[in-house]
């Protein structure tokens, strides 16, 4: 056995399938035949995956292959599932009979399976293996070195993330994928991984480093994983641009590059994260000219033709919420943000777009109000209403989040909740007493009956009553509270309370 730590591009499949030395002969998955071999192996176990690292050529004189056609289906998707470069299998020893099962796997998954003469021993194999191999360290340790200068041409050259990693690929020979454990961007410019390689990212927070093609490994940054690093194998044209795959351990290098930029950037958007608070404060203070805010906002990445939201998060009746898993969720959805605590609420300035408003229904625990979309630099005082009016519609409703629509009429109401429970008093007092004493629902009978436009039809049957019925209790209400639902005046009055008695919580 010849055991090598980590793989090369020096050696392929088909380079052992031309050795003459070796007189192989390929029995099925000649697709995989561009495989990299990075070891070469005895295994006589039908279950050798956890000992594998991917990529190693696996040989065995039968004792390993199960004898019925289930049994070795599953034993070459095993193998497969595992990286496996190829199977040998030494003819006239104990290999039993292969199944169409067995062959018809190996060329669905592309696993080459070859058979080696009796008279050419596994330790032949082994030797070309490890000559070739050796003939390639020397190019992977160069490959090393210039990934290790990475950091140099980032502090000398001024190269941005993309840059960097363009080089890298380059220089390694993968196709290179960042994402955060939620599939989102991780660094700017760095693509995340197409949707046909989206199985391919790991379920755990410590993956085994093999996947099909290539390799994954995790982006650590403090107390967790920041996210992902897949590198792909170039295929066809695209191989041609660059070198061949280097192997894990430069792939390991590049992960570490990764965990670095992903440091830096963070503390970057940490100081812009400052920045933005404060001016954030200043918006809410109104203490910044609209030109000079909306140019505090552009610098802090805000486009200045694009729309803003003003939103308003509590944690409702889950406590404060977690400031940080705010900020993650806004980070990951790659949208335009400021952030400032205020007392019990947390209060977050955002570019409107579809994701903004997504982004915000997935903040844990949370209960959001948003305003209206306005105008970069703008005032923020009658936003901030919306939002705040807005959030107590989504407590009142039980739900997560609330928009703030034109028809919310409690936007003209004050925020004295003295005056308002005054409001609720003056005009529904007699009415919200009667209904008490009573057991009847005069109060909610003329809230029904405005909130369908004064349709007696459609608020009866919203009730289960009959329209007489809701016509006697409209006028016994009238009378009560000593308002003509006639009268304009008198009915925006009777409206303007009932919206006051709903936030209160004095409704029915």
């Amino acid at each position: 056995m010849c055991a090598m730590t980590e793989p090369t591009a020096a050696l392929r499949v088909h380079d052992l399938v031309h050795s003459p030395a070796l007189q192989l002969c390929v029995l099925a998955g000649r697709e995989g035949l561009h495989r990299a071999v990075s070891w070469a192996h005895v295994s006589e176990l039908e279950d050798p995956t956890p000992w594998l690292l991917g990529a190693e050529l696996i040989m065995t004189t039968g004792i390993a292959i199960p004898r019925t056609a289930v049994r070795q289906r599953a034993y070459v998707e095993r193998l497969a599932e595992a990286g496996v470069a190829a199977l040998v299998l030494s003819a006239h020893l104990h290999v039993p009979p292969l199944r169409q099962e067995f062959l018809a796997t190996a060329d669905e998954r592309s696993l080459p399976v070859m058979e080696l003469p009796l008279q050419v021993p596994f330790i032949a194999v082994a030797q070309e293996v490890a000559a070739a191999l050796q003939a390639g360290d020397r190019r992977r340790c160069g490959t090393e070195l210039q990934v290790f200068s990475a950091l140099r041409w980032l502090a000398a050259e001024d190269l941005t993330a993309e840059e960097l990693f363009r080089r890298l690929e380059r220089l390694s020979g993968y196709s290179l994928y960042l994402c955060t454990p939620a599939g989102g961007p991780l660094l700017p410019g760095v693509p995340i991984p197409p949707a046909r390689h989206a199985t391919q990212l790991p379920d755990s927070a410590d993956p085994a480093p093999t996947v099909a093609g290539g390799y994954v490994l995790p982006v650590p940054a403090p107390g967790r994983t920041a996210g992902y690093l897949l590198a792909l194998e170039r295929q066809g044209e695209r191989r041609g641009e660059g070198m061949e795959p280097a192997g894990l351990g430069v792939v390991q290098h590049i992960a570490t590059v990764a965990a670095l930029q992903v440091s830096m950037v963070r503390h970057e958007r940490e100081t812009l994260r400052r920045q933005g608070a404060e001016t954030l404060a200043e918006l809410l203070q109104d203490v910044l000219d609209p030109d000079t805010a909306r140019r505090h906002l552009t610098r802090l990445g805000f486009a200045a033709d694009t729309a803003v939201l003003l939103a308003v998060l509590d944690g409702g009746d889950d406590g404060p919420l977690d400031d940080a898993a705010v900020v993650q969720v806004l980070d990951d959805s790659a949208v335009p943000h400021l952030v400032l605590r205020r007392h019990e609420a947390l209060y977050v300035l955002l570019a409107d777009s579809p994701d903004a408003r997504a982004a915000l229904t997935t903040v844990p625990h949370a209960r959001v109000g948003v305003s209206r979309p306005f105008v970069p630099g703008r005032t923020l005082g009658l936003a901030r209403r919306e939002a705040v009016l807005a959030l107590r519609r989504a407590g009142a409703s039980g739900e997560s989040m609330a928009v703030f629509s034109d028809d919310m009429t409690e936007r003209w109401l004050h925020d004295d909740p003295s005056v308002l429970h005054g409001l609720v008093d003056h005009v529904l007092g007699a009415a919200l007493r009667y209904d008490t004493q009573h057991g009847s629902a005069l109060v909610l009978s003329a809230l029904t009956w405005l909130e369908r436009d004064r349709s007696t039809e459609e608020a009866a049957q919203a009730l289960h009553i009959h329209p007489n019925t809701l016509l006697y209790r409209l006028r016994r209400f009238a009378g009560l509270s000593g308002r003509n639902l006639s009268s304009t005046a008198d009915l925006t009055e009777v409206w303007l309370a009932l919206r006051a008695a709903h936030r209160c919580g004095r409704l029915p």
